[in-house]
């Protein structure tokens, strides 16, 4: 009887190795244009301006809904509550489909401060802002679930030519300021990750402005270090927010196309989505090394902050383009 129990102990062990080997695989790029233009031709209409936006945030929070193992952040069981990439992976790309779905909401569907919010966008905005390891009374599968109903419909009213109040405006204003939102977050991304090593820091928060003032003081330097037990989750999550914005950006490239065009920085946009690509490389290392920056091992972190870097920098040089070009 102990011997069977053993040996009953020992394969559910092995199956929850491989399973969780098996749910660990990061997911795999898609064309924005080819799903977006596959779901246009199922529902026997043409993609119009805004489509494939939309159509890619659904793909996107689709993919973590769908992937092997499911949405894993707000598991509570065996073996995803031991799994702490995907959901570090999962969470990234999270805070990129939530500025996407913010602008979506204040900017990219609305003509002039005074014009009236689209009601698909006020349903499906707020359902992405549940904690997103909530598993229960609501879940957070549940809520992403019921935004991307909401997404669904926004999308499918934009094609739809009996009715003209869902609307896209791909306007060189309202990509600013979404791209001024991706600014902040891959600067914050760029920096977490480059304090895998640790830093003497300069404290710049109030330079260039003599009259600027913070509410408490501090320190003109400042020793930054991340946790050698949260190296790894702030890769993954580098690598999830750069998956998400990657699609993003090449449905911008659709759906801004004339924008671009006429600001002569489309080359600019694919550098971007370059530098990103890079981002997806397979890491071949079992685990996330950490050393040294001119050390005997690798860094993976800083490697990742290099792409984040370069992609951030050229940004911000997008939308100095889309100001003056």
């Amino acid at each position: 009887m102990q011997k069977w129990l053993v040996s009953g102990f020992g394969f559910i062990v092995v199956v929850l190795y491989l399973l969780s080997q098996y749910w660990s695989f990061m997911p795999e790029t898609f064309s924005v244009e080819e799903k977006s233009t596959a779901i246009a031709q199922q529902n026997g209409v043409t993609p119009v301006t805004g489509y494939t936006t939309t159509n890619t945030l659904i793909e996107v929070t689709n993919v973590l809904l769908n992937k092997p193992g499911g949405y894993m952040s707000n598991d509570v069981t065996p073996p995803s509550v031991f799994l702490d990439n995907i959901p570090a992976f999962e969470f990234g790309a999270l805070e990129m489909i939530r500025d996407l779905a913010l602008a979506l909401r204040k900017d990219f569907s609305r003509s002039q401060s005074q014009s009236v919010e689209n009601p698909y966008l006020k349903i499906a905005q707020p359902q992405f802002n549940i904690d997103h390891k909530s598993w229960a009374f609501p879940s957070a599968e549940g809520e992403y679930s019921k935004a991307v109903d909401a997404l669904i419909d926004y999308r499918d009213s934009l094609a739809d030519d009996n009715q003209n109040s869902a609307q896209f405006y791909a306007r060189a204003d309202n990509l600013r300021d979404w791209l001024g939102e991706v600014e902040k977050r891959l600067g914050s991304l760029s920096q977490r990750l480059s304090a895998s090593v640790g830093q003497d820091r300069i404290n710049i928060d109030l330079a260039g402005d003599q009259a600027a003032r913070q509410s408490t003081n501090s320190p003109q330097q400042l020793a930054v270090k991340t946790s050698w037990w949260k190296i790894d989750d702030v890769f993954y999550e580098a690598r999830g927010a750069s998956w998400a914005l990657l699609h993003f950006l090449k449905a911008v490239e659709v759906d801004f196309a004339a924008t671009l065009q006429k600001k002569n920085a489309t080359a600019s946009l694919r550098q971007i989505i370059r530098e990103l690509e890079a981002t997806q490389h397979t890491v071949w290392s079992p685990m996330i090394l950490n050393g040294s920056g001119f050390g005997m091992l690798a860094n993976h972190s800083l490697v990742m902050a290099n792409y984040i870097s370069r992609a951030n920098a050229a940004i911000i040089d997008l939308n100095k383009l889309l100001v003056q070009g």
